[in-house]
């Protein structure tokens, strides 16, 4: 673990992580957050607005680590996913001087992160189907790389990376980069993820989310799940109270057992929609492809992308198009919606 702390900037690897008051016992009076002491509850609820909420709160990332199948030590609670690609390119990135890779066409956010950051991108495109090419992302490796993103299932193509091409990829960088391996769609997909690697993989950053499947795009609850040292680590660059009272608990109820049993209803339901959706799709005629999915959504090739965009704006209905990446310009992608929304879809694109 310490040579992969090693790739970490010098500056926070020494930086001592922004001072929180600790919260104590619920009985306590708390006088010492300069909290405002009325709120409109009728009792004192844990998650009252007018207080402070632990950055790090202990029972959700307890909860989030028995759904995941790991020691609570190595998950890290994050304001989605974006929040941890945030927090990994600041942690490993130096301005002007270190790069991430990525596999494009694929997420744009990890882009995004490390341009604010002021680090590098290399681009290692996916190969034909959209397939990850580990020979090549591995010659294509610097030293200047720190951080190499993977996306699976992939967004926006909606495949899964073969296995043996991560493990690959693993193994030739173990201790030379931290490997992310983004699986904010994994529940809709019939692979079972990398988590069970990490014991062996010092070097390896998962990410989760609620927001996918468990249907909270709008609380904003994601998790880097590594090695304890690696997530101490990011732990020192977020900002104390972190994480809002609400989406906390809206979180907890998610992770409960009866929730936990309607949200496994709704990915079967999700996913023999997008199984039904996909072949309605592929018989239109300004359809020219439908690639497979194992994400919440469909990437859909037209004849006529503008036309596709006009039926379906004509009709209410938003749909992604990706210009700026490669390989997708007569592409968008379709979320999987439910079995009335997909209905409507498929009329206003016959109708185009």
């Amino acid at each position: 673990m310490n040579d992969i702390l090693a790739l970490a900037r010098p500056e926070i690897r020494a930086l001592r992580p922004a001072a929180a008051h600790v919260n104590g016992a619920a009985a306590a009076v708390r006088l010492h957050a300069n909290e405002n002491p009325w709120h409109d509850e009728a009792d004192e609820s844990p998650t009252a607005l007018n207080r402070y909420f632990d950055g790090q709160p202990q029972s959700l990332a307890d909860a989030l680590a028995a759904w995941y199948g790991v020691d609570p030590a190595s998950v890290l609670v994050t304001r989605g996913s974006d929040e941890a690609i945030d927090l990994l390119v600041r942690a490993f990135c130096r301005a002007g001087e270190d790069r991430i890779l990525v596999c494009p066409p694929t997420f744009g956010m990890y882009r995004f992160s490390a341009e604010v950051q002021g680090a590098g991108v290399l681009a290692v495109p996916l190969a034909d189907g959209f397939r990850l090419d580990a020979e090549a992302l591995i010659r294509r490796w610097t030293p200047d790389v720190k951080v190499v993103f993977l996306c699976s299932p992939n967004n926006p193509t909606g495949n899964a990376l073969e296995p043996d091409s991560v493990e690959r990829v693993l193994a030739a960088l173990a201790g030379r980069a931290i490997v992310v391996v983004d699986e904010a769609y994994l529940e809709f997909s019939g692979q079972p993820g990398f988590i069970d690697r990490l014991p062996r993989q010092p070097g390896l950053v998962i990410l989760r989310t609620l927001s996918k499947a468990h249907g909270l795009a709008g609380a904003r609850c994601g998790a880097a799940i590594a090695a304890p040292a690696l997530v101490e680590l990011l732990g020192r660059i977020m900002p104390p109270y972190a994480m809002p009272g609400p989406t906390v608990a809206a979180a907890l109820a998610a992770l409960d057992p009866a929730r936990l049993a309607r949200t496994r209803h709704r990915i079967r339901e999700i996913i023999v929609e997008r199984e039904r959706l996909g072949p309605a799709l592929a018989a239109l005629p300004g359809v020219a492809r439908v690639y497979p999915s194992e994400g919440n959504f469909l990437l859909v090739e037209f004849g006529d992308v503008a036309r596709a965009l006009r039926a379906a704006a004509a009709d209410g209905l938003l749909l992604r198009e990706f210009p700026g990446q490669p390989g997708l310009a007569r592409c968008l992608r379709i979320t999987v919606g439910s079995r009335v929304e997909n209905d409507r879809l498929l009329a206003a694109l016959e109708r185009a």
